[in-house]
């Protein structure tokens, strides 16, 4: 810590209400030891005194592990079991389905759902749903994918 007391005219860290970022400050206006208003170096905004934020430091939990890698391990299953689903599905789809009665993709054509598609990068889909204004929903080995269309 700076044993110097603060002043007007002096430089300190800030976060710019115009910059929205951290950046080096002219402090303008004093209250006793406070300072209370500032002018950015950056884009000579003048506004009160916000204290640049402290990093926040992870929460531990009692086993010593962390929440937010607990949060994180969970969603990474439920995607991974959201995955299996849709490619079982996709399987299921696909021994049923006869490629040659796919359509070729084209952003600019109008689907409906059932219609079997074409992609050039993700090979064969079937529409699940259709979005207002332009969006589509299409199962593909890979997994489900959002594209456009037209309606």
């Amino acid at each position: 810590m700076n044993a110097k007391s603060l002043s007007a005219g002096d430089f300190i860290d800030a976060r710019c209400t115009r910059c929205r970022v951290i950046t080096n400050h002219t402090i303008i206006a004093m209250v006793g030891d406070t300072v209370a208003k500032v002018k950015c170096n950056t884009c000579d905004g003048a506004h009160k005194y916000h204290p640049p934020k402290a990093p926040a430091k992870p929460r531990a939990t009692a086993s010593g592990s962390s929440t937010s890698a607990a949060s994180t391990k969970r969603s990474q299953s439920a995607a991974a079991k959201k995955l299996s689903a849709d490619l079982e599905e996709w399987v299921t789809f696909s021994r049923d389905a006869d490629p040659t009665l796919a359509k070729a993709y084209d952003m600019n054509s109008g689907y409906k759902a059932g219609d079997l598609l074409d992609h050039s990068v993700f090979g064969i889909g079937i529409i699940k749903a259709i979005f207002k204004p332009n969006k589509m929903e299409v199962l593909f080995q890979d997994g489900k994918k959002l594209l456009r269309c037209k309606l």
